[in-house]
């Protein structure tokens, strides 16, 4: 039975209601960049200690042959979204017409796109020359359906701001694909204990999703409301597909040339290349979408809050990528066990890309807050082709490690005309993206050094040298705290941590700078 039409009227404006800044949104987005750390900081825990697990459980191949599919997979899942989750977060209002249209919209995507790579399982076998691929995608196929009912339902936690509810869900989810995927490896099941580990983690995430979002569907009816958003989304989509292409078309090419036990070194190297990236980005990028679409009308306090989360990135990344380049070696045989030898190089090219990947994800909040996603869109189109070229001459010129090296040369050439590219036309300086990264970029140089000059020197177990390493770039990260400078860029990143336990933030009430929101 369809609601009356004051109950529409009333759910109408109370979504409305909830697209207004709350008061207290400094105290909010602080909070929650941190509330959705821990959940990515504690998903992060998990899928390292999986891969602990089951790097010693099974073998290269089995790793290789998921990431054959996947690669192809992404792909699809990115049309189901369709750039549609960027776009419900970002609209200025949410009506039940518009809510409900987005709902059965994705739900169509997800059945669609579900059925079309099933029905293409020969032709991602035949492509790599694999036939155990065919019934692997089969089963694989369902969770873009699963994933277009669960996604509207995140975009309006996002909304909500219930940062908190998305945090106790990604652990969740993962912890119950971790667990799952372990003792089907125990068992014996190879690689379908890595599809069981992706599988049985979207199922308990749609079901969580769905008893904490409520979704009420409506009649299955796709209004012309929704119209504005396919706009928007079809250019995020467009960027999205680019960027997908950008950092997974080297799963493709690598595995068509060179087979799954290659492919398999360079995707257990790029996954734990990305784990610092995910647990980062994910929360910033989580709470920073929301809260400067609300600022894109004040350009002081904007670009205060660009200032901050680029301030934060480059202190956690560029350092943290430094010292890890540096004692690769160690960290992989301890993590992934002996015959893991050739991911450590991989590793340790890939760490200037993991810099360049972390500070470029404000590129995209950029775009989005400030309704320039068809702008993005051009610029993707040419510069993404430019990396995709370079994964056929790495491959060519120096197998998994050659692609590694030119993946991050590219993208490091990229950076400054991309940034140039985002804020042309725009109130966001140079120097609220350059000026921040400096000291972090400084200091990480002596880090690297260090680290690397104390593994010449030392010899034994893996996990001692990867603590002598360690040690060792620790030190001039310490020494640097002397300098006045770097001690205020740590109070500035302190002061918006301690937003936290404010009880609220009114609007005139000054924040510090890079934590005001």
């Amino acid at each position: 039975m369809e609601p009356r039409r004051d109950e529409q009227t009333m759910t109408a404006q109370q979504e409305d209601q909830r697209s207004a800044p709350p008061a207290d949104l400094a105290r909010k987005a602080s909070r929650g960049t941190l509330v959705t750390a821990g959940g990515l900081w504690g998903r992060a825990l998990l899928q390292t200690g999986s891969t602990v697990v089951l790097a010693r459980l099974l073998d290269p191949t089995d790793f290789g042959l998921l990431a054959m599919i996947t690669a192809i997979v992404g792909v699809a899942d990115l049309l189901r979204d369709f750039g549609l989750t960027a776009a419900l977060i970002q609209t200025r209002t949410m009506t039940t017409a518009l809510w409900s249209s987005a709902l059965w919209l994705s739900v169509v995507l997800g059945t669609v796109l579900a059925v079309a790579v099933a029905a293409a399982a020969p032709l991602i076998a035949l492509l790599y020359g694999e036939p155990q691929l065919v019934l692997l995608t089969i089963v694989i196929a369902p969770t873009l359906l699963i994933n277009g009912i669960a996604m509207p339902m995140q975009a309006k936690l996002q909304r909500e701001l219930r940062f908190t509810t998305l945090a106790h869900i990604d652990v969740g989810s993962m912890l119950v694909g971790v667990a799952l995927s372990i003792g089907a490896a125990v068992l014996g099941w190879g690689v379908w204990s890595l599809v069981l580990l992706a599988g049985a983690g979207q199922v308990y995430r749609l079901v969580a999703l769905w008893l904490s979002a409520r979704p009420r569907f409506g009649p299955p009816r796709i209004s012309r409301a929704v119209l504005p958003l396919v706009s928007t989304g079809g250019s995020v989509f467009g960027v999205q597909l680019l960027n997908y292409a950008a950092r997974n078309l080297d799963n493709v090419v690598i595995g068509h040339q060179l087979g799954p036990q290659e492919l398999g070194y360079y995707s257990r190297a790029y996954a734990l290349f990305l784990l610092p990236l995910q647990q980062l980005n994910g929360p910033l990028g989580r709470v920073a979408l929301p809260v400067l679409s609300t600022l894109r009308d004040e350009p002081e306090r904007f670009r205060s809050y660009i200032r901050g989360a680029v301030l934060m990135i480059g202190y956690l990344t560029i350092p943290a990528y430094a010292v890890a380049a540096a004692v690769s070696g160690p960290l992989i045989a301890l993590l992934l066990g002996p015959g893991w030898q050739p991911a450590g190089l991989v590793f340790s090219l890939l760490a200037v890309a993991g810099v360049v990947q972390a500070v470029g994800s404000v590129q995209g909040w950029l775009y989005l807050t400030l309704e320039r996603a068809h702008r993005q869109l051009i610029y993707y189109a040419i510069t993404r082709p430019l990396v995709i070229a370079g994964f056929f001459f790495g491959v060519w010129w120096g197998g998994i490690a050659g692609v590694a090296l030119v993946y991050s040369l590219t993208t490091l050439v990229l950076a400054v005309p991309g940034f140039w590219f985002a804020i042309r036309g725009t109130f966001v300086r140079g120097t609220d993206i350059v000026g921040p990264l400096a000291r972090p970029a400084l200091a990480a140089l002596p880090a690297f050094g260090a680290a690397f000059l104390a593994l010449q020197f030392v010899d034994g177990p893996a996990v001692l040298e990867l603590l002598a390493g360690c040690g060792a770039g620790l030190v001039p990260l310490a020494l640097v705290c002397l300098i006045p400078a770097y001690r205020r860029d740590l109070r500035r990143i302190v002061g918006f941590v301690a937003l936290v336990r404010r009880r609220s933030a009114p609007a005139s009430t000054p924040t510090p700078e890079g934590a005001e929101a």
